[in-house]
This record gives structure tokens, C-alpha cells and sequence, in this order.
């Protein structure tokens, strides 16, 4: 391979260790580098020193150089550009090999660049991440995934208004630290944090898991000082001096107990709890605890997660597969406050000073609850996060590496939580497992991981993590003085030992001025003589190692960045990440790589790092302050909800009502006592095909008033409708007006459409309760839907049609029939289908007909044949029989209408009233300051403010983002495997409603919102599916059928555009009335073909 294969390429950005325009201190440039000027490739015997000039490059050139035999890719070059290694040809392109043309490169070039990644497989990386990830969070392939993202069961980020005290457990490496924290709900900017470290015993790190009953006492055998006032101190040791292992034990007297049983970890930990509440307490007897728990956990709750292994040197039998929240609250409930504090005489006394007044009295009781279990990582996020800073990921690059974020929760397939978002926990330590990483992996990793206690498992952590950097540099020092290239004259034997450099070592040797007297001290410590040149390569070696750890968590920051802003199908993604650990607190340069190699693999994020502050205690400490705040809102909501939240019980009782008052209005005797006034239509069939001719149709039923012509031939119907606008003072003035200003608009109809010398038939839509004493003459009963015109109820609309007419001299005006909207749909849906014998209206307001047997219609003579029946059950329920199911939220809604106390089984599913429904539920939830933080809403306080359409855009799912593909390094890599909706896109828009109406709402506030809305929608769908069931079931038993099979014409927006009130109705349908099969055929301008059809229908009875 060429020398040019080298070539420090344009775009240099970092030059980790000093500043851009400065070479090292530590190590300079040698030979030719010196005056190598940018772009030109640098002579070999320099090539060393390139490593320490450069990390980060710009979008056109590699993040490393590339290694020698291999392009960028990872593909093998062909012939005598090819690695050779001593086993032949690798199959693996991060070997180390020889060249065989060109200027050969040394030992150390060869091991950096085995140590360095290029940009372009760093993308790979990238895109095999996304895949794992996205394998973990299917139900199909999660329980294969190497990336487990389990689900936390977190599903929100603080929002400031957290109160109170809450207790944590953080389990550490080598202690516990007990924290007490309380909330001011200030927006979490001042808590106050009293905490205690209590070190953690060898045995019990690797001790049995079952704690073991000890035969002193009655108590458990738990680590303590039977010395007063020794909190914190080392295990063993009592007022500085060291005790024999026997004493690790705590009985009931201040004597050592003999002999001395390993601990059990939980029982530890709850002991540590015990101690620490003899030194502070607080005001409640209940405390909260959230318990840190940094190992690999299967949680099914916030607070219940089975241990799936152990890590970072623990290793307690017996534990792995239980839930660990279970087994401390259960070690927590062994431990008792008596009369004598904790663990005898004098445990609970005052300390002095300012914890006077948190010191415990004799006999007081504390019950500490765990709610919450989380790992170190969540913690990190959540302390970073506030409401006007949401911190929506977090990273740890510690001893060992995890990340978490919050992912939409549609997404998270494992669980049965399908609204806004959870935190989910990667556990990407584990990436890589599945041989995902060969082609980036030196045989100084897999030496790595051949001595560690887990082999081939958690590659991506053993590449990131502080606890196996040192190790790494040793290897490859190691492997380096074999060759001769290092500490030549020196015994390397020492570098055999495990543990012999640490990565705090590796650390301070990277320093640019510190770093070269560093990596002397370590080297000489080991008993090495290095030279002035091998302290140089030992520094290039660190550094690389150190990089190459940013430069892959990168990839993984830059995976986990890339699937939010996909799932939630954002063009550019802007947010907080949280970041905590060793190596990024340790290393500056850590994150500086990190920043930028997460930008140049991630463009269309911009992601800021937010350095964590005490996320495991702290942040622990909000996670349950969270939990308990979502608690309090939970059950808030529900308490408030579960009026609307109707039961089959409540349903089946809704659907005998139904039935009872609509044979009371089919009586003759009983319909005046009936709430469902069941008024016949004189229809007396549907549609048969045979239908001819030219008919008018007029439309009336809202603030818009239709005109049509309507032509029906054997090919079909064809129609032309103009559309006019009824003013407000003309709804609300005087009938003739009303009557008049119609008039007018047909008059203008037929002149346009040339129809003025022509006398049609006309049907005539109205859309108001009428009493119909025949086909073209109905009495209004009362006006609905915001119409209040004087002089037309008790009156013939029909009459006071032809009245206006002749006010306005038309004479050509022929009314042959007239119905309502609820009829028409019916008429025009029985058209395209025969077996159409049910009309069905959920719009503005809401309706039903069907066609009813004659000899069960009292109300007019005849025993023959079957005639339409106008329900008009929008007043079901005005009788007082649904007060049962009325709420406070019904009751406000109609007290505010033109009608009070009238249509009120309307009023809980129409469209008109929707909204105000949901706007008395969101005031209550403020008040109760479960929303917008509680703060006063002004506009909200207005009526009307929040439209029925609102529910509609609120409840809709999204269509999915696209599902693109790219290709990188010659693989296919998928972008990002959505399937469903994107439920995020559809809270967005949510917030963007709420942020339209002045409401300060927050993605959670959204969340709920729209929980409110589902709630509203899906009681108006289940309570017209029970007046519609009670209707099929009284046709199938009219017809006396076993089985009856029917379609129903429906209309009406909130039928048609809410997303999902059409499938509620059908499913609760279904149920109610298991022996019906219903056919819905959405109506095609019912009221006003259906109008004409009524009228053809007419024509087509009076010919001879």
C-alpha cells in the first residue's frame, strides 16, 4: 500500500492534547513532520507522531487513518495490498500485520492504527446500533437482542413542581450512600441533600443471597458498631480501630457476636437505611425510597425488576432471577425503630447542632416504601432535566457504559404502555455480543476480554469502559515489546499481570503537560527503565485508546440521537444530553471528541452535553419525586374520570332504557310520557332502482343551507348543489325571515341552473325535531343546534315554506315530501343497498330512524307493511332516566346551553358539545394542578374556546416517518424499522393545539390531555352503540329472527372524521348485541340526495 494511503488529509478539528495552532508539548513532531505542510503525507519515521497531532477530521476524510492492507470499508484489498498476518491472509480488518510494499510501517504506526476507526465504519457502527436498539424494543426479536432496551417504566422527566422528602439507596462499586433529599418545588433548583456512605463488605459483594438466621438474639445477623454515633465507617472498624472479622456482626448488646455470618447484600443495605434514619428524619412516618440498582434488570413496574446478572465484581448467589425491590423492602421491613433507636442504646440520639430538630424520639416509626428502582444512568438523565431544559438522554462512560432515553412508548413493544413516552435503558455494554463488532476488535480487545470473567460477552463496554482501558494500553504495550519496538533492555514480565495500569493511570499519562513525567512514574513503578521515546509512544498508545472510546460511544450517542429524531419524525432534532463517568469528568478531550464525532454521524441532531451533577443520588432522588408526582396525577385523573368511564353493566342498562322509551313513544297512550318521541315519517319503503327523473332537494340543518338538483337515470344519479350561509340574526330572528331568506337561495339555485320555468317535485331536508302528520307536513316540536327563529314552533314547516314562496311570488315550487337528515342518509345509502334500513346521524347533533313494523306504530292507522320511524333520540334521557350517567362536567355543559335540560343524550355525544366537555375536565385538572403545573389558564376559561374538531386532530395517529434505507461501506442499513403511527407526531400536535390556545403545556400535559379527549370520545361512541343495539335487537325480535342482518346509513363529521369513534361504535356494538350483524355504509350526501330520493320514492308510490 502506498504511502499516499496515509496522507493526513484536509478537515483536521481537534488536536487532542493542545491547542489547534500548537504541536505537543510532550511529544513533538520528528524527522520530515516538521515541516510537513497540510495535505502532505508525512514520512514514516514521523507517522508515529501524526497519531498524536490528530482525532477528529472533517466529513470528507476518516477519523483515523486507515490501516495499512484494509480501505476504508474493512474490505480486504486485493493482492499485494492485502494484510498479512502470521496465520495468513486476515479475515478481520483490524489485525496487525506486516506490509509488503511500500515503506513499512513500525510496530507502534501498526498498533495505532489497528487502535483507530475510520468515519465511515464509525457509521456502520452507527447503523448496527440502530438495528440492535431497534431489535430490543420488538416483542418479536427482544429476547435475542444483545441491546436489550428494557423498558424503565419512567415516563416523564421532572417538571419542577416535585415536593417533598424522598429517600435513596445507591448501591456503589465499593459502598452504599444513603441520601436523604427534599423538594421545594421550585423547579428542583434548590433541594436540600443530607447523605451518608456506608462501605460495602467483600462477602457481602459475593456472599450467599439468602440472608442466614443467626442464633444470638432474635435479631438478624447485619453489618453494625456497637459503638453510639460510628455511622459511615468502614466494615470492621469501631472508633478507628480495626476489629476482627468475628465482630462484623451486630446483636443486641455492645459485645461482638461470635461467629460471624457473611452478609447478606440487601439486608446490608437496609441496614445502612436503618442507620442513617437514627442520625435525620423527617415530618412523615412515610418515606419513599428510590433505590439505585446499577446492574442488569427485567423491569415489568417502576418498582419490581428481576435481576438478569451481576457485574463490576458482585456476585451474590441465589439473587439472579428475583425481583431486587422485593427482596430490600422485605430486608427493609425486618428493621424496626424501638424504644432504644437502632441497634441499642444510644443509636438514636440527638447529634446537636442544626439536626436537633430532625433527631428521631424514642419509640417513633418510619415505614420506608420503594417506588422506584432505576439504574445510574436514568438517575444522570433525570437530574439534568428541568422543564425549561428537558435532558431527554444520558450517557455514563464509567468503569463500565450505558445509556438510556426517552422513546416513544408505541414503540417500546414489550410493554403494554402505548401512550407518550418511557425511558428506556439500552444496555449497550452488551452491543456487540453477537460478533457485531469483530471488524473493528484487536487482538488486544480479545486478549482484554479472554482474562475477564465474562468472555465474549458486554465487547462494546469492554472497549468504552475505564474499568478495561488500562488493560488495553498493557496489552498493546505488551504486545509492542515483543516486537521490540518498547522498553527494550527491560523485563516486561510485570506487564503479564492483570490490573498492572489502570485506566486512572492511562488518564493522567494522556495529560499534555503532566502527561510524559506520568507515564515515566507508572513505567518506573513497574519496575520498567523506559526511555525519553518510549514515554512518547506510551502517551500515543493512551490517547489512542482514550479516543477510540469517545469516538465509539459517539456512534452509540449518535444511534440513540437518530431513532428519536426518525420515531418521532422531526427533520432536526435539538435536545439535552446528559452526561456522567470517569472518563468524560477525567478527560476533557473525552467529550470534545464526543461532541463532534456525535455531529459529524449525527447532521441533523443537535445535541448539547450536559455534564451531570450527582445523578445516581440526586438524580435518583427526582426519579421518585417523578414517580410520586405521576402517582398523585394518576390517581387524580382516574378519580376524576371514572364517571365517564362507563361499565358493560352501564352499558347494557343504557341500552334497556333505550328500549323501554322507545316502546313507550311508539304507544299511542304512552308517547307522550317518552323522552324518545318515535315519530313516523310516512316513508313506507326504500329505494328499489327504479326511480326516475328530475327532483329538487332542499337542506336544512346548520348554519349552511344546500340547494340541489338531483337527476336520476338508470346509469346513476348525478347532482349539482350550491351552498349559501344563514347569518346568526336570521337563525335567531323571526320565522318568516328565516323562511324567506330560503326562499331566496332556491329562487337563485334555479335561475343559475336554469331550472325557473320548470315546477320539480322537492324534498325537503329539515333537521329538526318534528311531530309529521304525512309526508309533506311536519309540526316543529322544538329548535336545535343554535336555531331560536320565532313563530315556528307548533307550526308546519312545509306550509311555512309555501307561505314564503308566495311572499316572494314563486310559484313554481312543488314540496312532495319532507324529512330529516337522519331519513335522507338512510334513503340515499338504501339506494346502493337494500338491506339499508337504519339512518344514523353523528354530527352537530345526533339521530336515528329505522324502518319499524306497522302494527307496532300506535301513533297511525294501519296493521300493513313497514314505515320509517324518526327517533329524534337526542332528547333520550330528558325524562331524567340517564341522570345515573349524567356528570358534573354534563351538568355544567347543559346549563350553559340555549336549551337546558333538553336533548341531553345529544349533549353526551354530539359534536356541539364535545369540546365543552373536555374544557370543564382540563379547568378541574388545573385546579387540581395535575395540568400546565397548576398555573391559571384565562383562556380556557372561555367558552367554546376548545372546538369538538380538537378531539379529532388530538386522537389521530400520524402516518409512520419514512422508512428509508442508506447504503454505507457498501451495507444496506435501515434507518429506522417503524411499522406503526408515530404516536409522537400526533402528540406534537397536541402541544401545538394546547401552545394555539395560550396553554403553557408540556409534552406530558399533552399526553394527558389527549387521555381526557379518549375518554370524552370513547363514552359518546359507546353510548350511541347502545341506543343503536337496543334498535337492531328490537327489528330482529320484530321480524322474530334468530339472526338478523342489517346496514345502517350513517353521516355526520364526528362519524367520518374522528379517528377512531367509528371503530369504538362497532366494537361496543358487537357486544352489546352479539346476534346482530351490522353493516355501517357511509352515506354520500344523505340529506340531500336522500331528500330527492324520498320525493322519487313518493313519485314512483303515486303513479298509477
Amino acid at each position: 500500500m502506498g504511502l499516499s494511503r496515509l496522507a493526513l488529509p484536509p478537515g483536521v478539528l481537534y488536536l487532542p492534547g493542545q491547542r489547534r495552532d500548537q504541536p505537543s508539548a510532550s511529544c513533538r513532531w520528528k524527522g520530515e513532520a516538521g515541516g510537513a505542510r497540510r495535505g502532505q503525507p508525512p514520512s514514516p519515521a514521523a507517522l508515529e507522531d501524526v497519531f498524536n497531532m490528530f482525532v477528529v477530521v472533517g466529513h470528507s476524510c476518516p477519523l483515523y487513518p486507515r490501516l495499512p492492507g484494509r480501505d476504508c470499508s474493512g474490505r480486504t484489498l486485493p493482492s499485494d495490498d492485502a494484510v498479512e498476518t502470521a496465520e495468513g491472509r486476515s479475515s478481520v480488518s483490524h489485525q496487525l500485520a506486516q506490509r509488503n510494499d511500500g515503506p513499512a510501517c513500525t510496530p507502534v504506526q501498526r498498533a495505532l492504527l489497528a487502535l483507530t476507526i475510520p468515519l465511515e465504519m464509525l457509521q456502520v457502527v452507527k447503523g448496527r446500533m440502530m438495528q440492535a436498539m431497534s431489535h430490543g424494543l420488538s416483542r418479536q426479536t427482544h429476547a435475542q437482542a444483545n441491546v436489550r432496551m428494557l423498558p424503565t417504566y419512567i415516563c416523564s422527566t421532572p417538571n419542577g413542581t416535585e415536593k417533598g422528602n424522598v429517600l435513596v439507596a445507591e448501591l456503589c462499586q465499593s459502598h452504599v450512600r444513603i441520601l436523604l433529599m427534599t423538594l421545594l418545588g421550585d423547579g428542583n433548583q434548590s433541594p436540600h441533600v443530607t447523605d451518608k456512605i456506608f462501605d460495602v463488605p467483600g462477602d457481602s459483594m459475593q456472599g450467599p443471597g439468602e440472608a442466614v438466621r443467626g442464633g444470638h438474639g432474635s435479631g438478624w445477623l447485619l453489618l453494625g458498631c456497637p459503638v453510639p454515633g460510628r455511622l459511615g465507617r468502614a466494615p470492621g472498624r469501631c472508633g478507628g480501630s480495626r476489629l476482627p472479622p468475628t465482630a462484623w456482626a451486630l446483636g443486641k448488646g455492645e459485645q461482638p457476636v461470635t461467629p460471624a455470618v457473611p452478609l447478606q447484600l440487601f439486608d446490608f443495605i437496609a441496614q445502612c437505611v436503618r442507620q442513617f434514619l437514627a442520625g435525620v428524619s423527617s415530618p412523615e412516618e412515610r418515606l419513599p425510597l428510590g433505590f439505585v440498582f446499577p446492574f442488569s434488570c427485567k423491569q415489568t413496574q417502576l418498582n419490581k425488576a428481576e435481576l438478569l446478572s451481576w457485574s463490576k465484581g458482585f456476585s451474590c448467589s441465589g439473587v439472579e432471577g428475583k425481583d431486587v425491590v422485593q427482596l430490600l423492602q422485605s430486608a427493609i421491613n425486618k428493621q424496626e425503630v424501638g424504644d432504644h433507636g437502632v441497634g441499642g442504646p444510644g443509636w438514636g440520639q440527638p447529634r446537636g447542632g442544626a439536626n436537633d430538630a430532625l433527631a428521631l424520639t424514642p419509640g417513633q416509626l418510619f415505614h420506608v416504601e420503594v417506588v422506584a428502582l432505576m439504574n445510574d444512568t436514568v438517575g444522570t438523565m433525570m437530574t439534568c432535566s428541568t422543564r425549561e431544559r428537558p435532558c431527554e438522554v444520558a450517557l455514563v462512560v464509567d468503569k463500565g457504559t450505558n445509556s438510556c432515553f426517552m422513546a416513544e412508548a408505541q414503540y417500546v413493544e414489550v410493554v403494554e404502555e402505548t401512550n407518550g413516552r418511557m425511558c428506556v435503558n439500552t444496555e449497550w455494554g452488551c452491543f456487540g455480543d453477537d460478533d457485531a463488532l469483530n471488524d473493528i476488535l484487536t487482538p488486544y480487545d480479545q486478549r482484554v476480554d479472554q482474562e475477564s470473567s465474562n468472555p465474549g460477552k458486554k465487547r462494546f463496554e469492554k472497549l468504552v469502559g475505564s474499568l478495561y482501558l488500562g488493560d488495553i494500553v498493557r496489552h498493546t504495550l505488551m504486545a509492542l515489546s515483543a516486537e521490540k519496538a518498547l522498553f527494550i533492555g527491560s523485563n516486561v514480565t510485570v506487564l503479564g499481570t492483570k490490573g498492572a495500569l489502570n485506566t486512572q493511570q492511562v488518564l493522567e499519562i494522556i495529560d499534555n503537560e503532566e502527561g510524559m513525567a506520568k507515564a515515566r512514574v507508572a513505567l518506573e513503578a513497574l519496575g520498567l527503565r523506559p526511555s525519553e521515546r518510549d514515554c512518547c509512544r506510551v502517551q500515543q498508545i493512551c490517547r489512542a485508546v482514550v479516543s477510540r472510546s469517545a469516538a465509539l460511544c459517539a456512534a452509540g450517542l449518535a444511534a440513540i440521537l437518530g431513532y428519536i429524531r426518525h420515531s418521532r419524525g422531526l427533520e432536526r432534532l435539538v435536545t439535552n444530553v446528559a452526561v456522567d463517568g470517569e472518563l468524560y469528568r477525567a478527560h476533557s478531550r473525552f467529550g470534545e471528541i464526543l461532541q463532534s464525532v456525535t455531529g459529524l454521524l449525527a447532521p441533523d441532531c443537535m445535541a448539547a452535553l450536559v455534564p451531570s451533577v450527582d445523578g445516581t443520588g440526586r438524580g435518583a432522588a427526582i426519579v421518585t419525586a417523578v414517580a410520586l408526582r405521576l402517582a398523585d396525577q394518576r390517581r387524580e385523573m382516574d378519580q376524576l374520570l371514572a364517571p365517564l368511564r362507563l361499565s358493560r353493566t352501564d352499558l347494557e342498562r343504557v341500552q334497556a332504557l333505550m328500549r323501554q322509551e322507545m316502546e313507550l313513544g311508539l304507544g299511542q297512550e304512552t308517547n307522550a310520557n317518552s323522552s324518545v318521541r318515535m315519530l313516523p315519517t310516512y316513508v313506507r319503503g326504500t329505494p328499489d332502482g327504479t326511480e326516475r327523473g328530475e327532483f329538487l332537494a332542499l337542506d336544512l340543518g346548520g348554519t349552511n343551507f344546500r340547494v340541489l338538483v338531483v337527476r336520476v337515470a338508470e346509469d346513476g344519479i348525478r347532482m349539482a348543489s350550491e351552498i349559501y350561509l344563514i347569518p346568526t340574526n336570521i337563525m335567531q330572528g323571526t320565522g318568516e325571515a328565516l323562511f324567506d331568506h330560503i326562499v331566496d337561495c332556491i329562487m337563485d339555485f334555479q335561475l343559475k341552473q336554469d331550472l325557473m320555468e320548470q315546477v320539480l317535485p322537492l324534498g325537503f331536508t329539515f333537521s329538526f325535531p318534528c311531530q309529521q302528520l304525512g309526508l309533506d307536513k311536519a309540526v316543529l316540536l322544538t329548535w336545535t343546534k343554535g336555531f331560536s327563529a320565532s313563530g315556528c314552533v307548533g307550526e308546519d314547516v312545509v306550509q311555512l315554506l309555501r307561505e314564503a314562496a308566495q311572499r316572494k311570488r314563486h310559484l313554481a315550487l312543488k314540496v312532495v315530501a319532507v324529512v330529516n337528515d337522519t331519513v335522507g342518509t338512510m334513503m340515499s345509502c338504501g339506494y346502493d343497498d337494500p338491506k339499508c334500513e337504519i339512518g344514523l346521524i353523528v354530527g352537530t347533533g345526533t339521530n336515528a330512524c329505522y324502518m319499524e313494523e306497522m302494527q307496532n306504530v300506535g301513533t297511525v292507522e294501519g296493521e300493513r307493511g313497514r314505515m320509517c320511524i324518526n327517533m329524534e333520540w337526542g332528547a333520550f334521557g330528558d325524562n331524567g332516566c340517564l341522570d345515573h350517567i349524567f356528570t358534573d362536567f354534563d351538568r355544567l355543559v347543559d346549563e350553559t346551553t340555549i336549551n337546558p335540560g333538553k336533548q341531553r343524550f345529544e349533549k353526551l355525544i354530539s359534536g356541539m358539545y364535545l369540546g365543552e366537555i373536555v374544557r370543564y375536565i382540563l379547568l378541574a385538572l388545573v385546579e387540581k394542578q395535575v395540568l400546565f403545573r397548576g398555573k391559571p389558564c384565562p383562556r380556557l376559561q372561555t367558552r367554546d374556546i376548545f372546538k369538538t374538531k380538537f378531539l379529532s386532530t388530538i386522537e389521530m395517529v400520524m402516518p409512520p416517518p419514512a422508512c428509508g434505507t442508506g447504503t454505507v461501506m457498501g451495507m444496506v442499513m435501515l434507518t429506522v424499522p417503524l411499522v406503526r403511527g408515530s404516536d409522537g407526531l400526533a402528540l406534537q400536535q397536541v402541544q401545538a393545539i394546547l401552545h394555539d390556545l395560550e396553554l403553557d403545556a408540556s409534552f406530558e400535559d399533552g399526553v394527558l390531555v389527549r387521555e381526557v379527549c379518549q375518554t370524552v370520545s370513547l363514552r359518546a361512541a359507546q353510548l350511541c352503540a347502545a341506543g343503536l343495539a337496543a334498535v337492531v335487537e328490537k327489528m330482529r325480535e320484530n321480524r322474530g329472527l334468530s339472526q338478523l342482518a342489517v346496514t345502517v346509513g350513517v353521516d355526520g363529521t364526528l362519524y367520518k372524521v374522528h379517528p377512531r369513534f367509528s371503530q369504538h361504535l362497532q366494537k361496543m356494538l358487537r357486544e352489546l348485541a352479539p346476534n346482530c350483524t351490522v353493516t355501517f355504509l357511509q352515506s354520500e350526501d344523505g340529506s340531500g340526495k336522500g331528500a330527492a330520493l324520498v320525493a322519487a320514492v313518493a313519485c314512483r308510490g303515486a303513479e298509477p
